[in-house]
């Protein structure tokens, strides 16, 4: 499949050959699926449990006298109704993580670069080199690529300086480097972006 490289000027730069076997992929809803719920649940941060009873360091005396006091009946001060009590029916601590094959994360990044590519929503740039680093000239660029409401940029091994500083206060693009390039981030935006050093990166990934 041959794309089309632009420049971020809107003019061409060529045509890039994209790898059948990374941008050709037939995409499954339910591989993308699976990848996409694995990368949300390895996200969650763990659960810290809470202090019951048994886990306070407090007296366990009997608080008072069951009968004829005028109060409750406390068995000690370890009651979660007194100040320093432990908590009733606290949280528990729990780890939330999944594993995944890597034959099948690898396949769900190739079916999310492919959807992109097949659906026409793929744009390959030469370079993000922006003069300055200036947003209102980012601005008035973007608007001729056809870049989208939203969009993902995916450069290099290192992100281009002038570009995300001049991209860092546009709402709804987003920039990271290849070796950050996930199923979750590409999914979620209209239009994926991708350099030609960032192309031969994610190419490089597969191939190696």
């Amino acid at each position: 499949m041959k794309v089309e490289v632009k420049t971020l000027d809107a003019a061409g730069s060529g045509e890039v050959e994209l790898n059948d076997a990374v941008f050709g992929v037939e995409p499954r809803a339910d591989i993308l699926h699976r990848v996409v719920t694995w990368q949300l649940v390895n996200r969650r941060a763990p659960a810290r449990a809470a202090r019951e009873r048994s886990d306070v360091a407090r007296t366990g005396k009997k608080f008072g006298r069951q009968k004829g006091g005028g109060t409750a009946r406390h068995g000690d001060r370890r009651a979660p109704i007194f100040i320093g009590g432990g908590k009733a029916h606290g949280p528990r601590a729990r780890v939330f993580s999944a594993s995944l094959n890597k034959k099948v994360r690898a396949l769900g990044l190739k079916m999310a670069l492919s959807s992109k590519a097949q659906g026409g929503q793929l744009i390959v740039v030469d370079n993000l080199d922006v003069a300055e680093g200036k947003t209102k000239a980012l601005a008035q660029k973007l608007g001729s690529l056809g870049f989208g409401k939203t969009a993902l940029v995916i450069d290099g091994d290192a992100l281009n300086v002038s570009f995300a500083h001049a991209s860092s206060n546009l709402p709804g693009l987003n920039l990271l480097p290849a070796v950050g390039a996930n199923v979750y981030d590409i999914m979620r935006h209209e239009t994926l972006v991708i350099t030609r050093s960032g192309l031969e990166k994610l190419e490089a990934r597969f191939n190696g």
